[in-house]
C-alpha cells in the first residue's frame, strides 16, 4: 500500500494491527510515485507500507484498509509469499485473527 505521508501510513497500520488484520506494517518513506490519474500525469511523494497477514484475511484487509485510506482508489496489492522463516510465518499466524 502507498499512503500520502508517514502519519497516515502509521495511523492505518496501527489500526490494522489493533484489529489483528495484519501482524506488522513496515512504513518506508522516500517513495516517489509517477502515475496517470484523471487524464494527467502526476509525480508525488508517498510512503510505502508493507503489511504481513495470512491469506485468509486478505479480502477483509483490503476492505478495511480501503475504508481507512484517504485516497479515492488506494494502491492495495496482495503478493504471494514463496517461502519464509518458519518461526516468522508462525508469528504472523499467531498475531492475526482466526476466521
Amino acid at each position: 500500500m502507498t499512503a500520502p505521508d508517514a502519519e497516515t501510513a502509521q495511523r492505518i497500520g496501527r489500526a490494522l494491527v489493533d484489529e489483528r488484520l495484519i501482524a506488522c506494517a513496515n512504513v518506508l518513506p522516500g517513495v516517489t510515485s509517477i502515475y496517470r490519474w484523471q487524464g494527467a500525469v502526476h509525480a508525488d511523494a508517498e510512503v510505502l507500507v508493507v503489511m504481513k497477514t495470512r491469506g485468509a484475511l486478505v479480502s477483509r484487509l483490503m476492505e478495511r484498509a480501503a475504508e481507512l485510506h484517504p485516497y479515492e482508489v488506494p494502491e492495495l496489492l496482495a503478493l504471494p509469499v514463496a517461502d519464509g522463516l518458519p518461526a516468522y510465518c508462525r508469528w504472523v499466524m499467531d498475531e492475526t485473527a482466526d476466521e
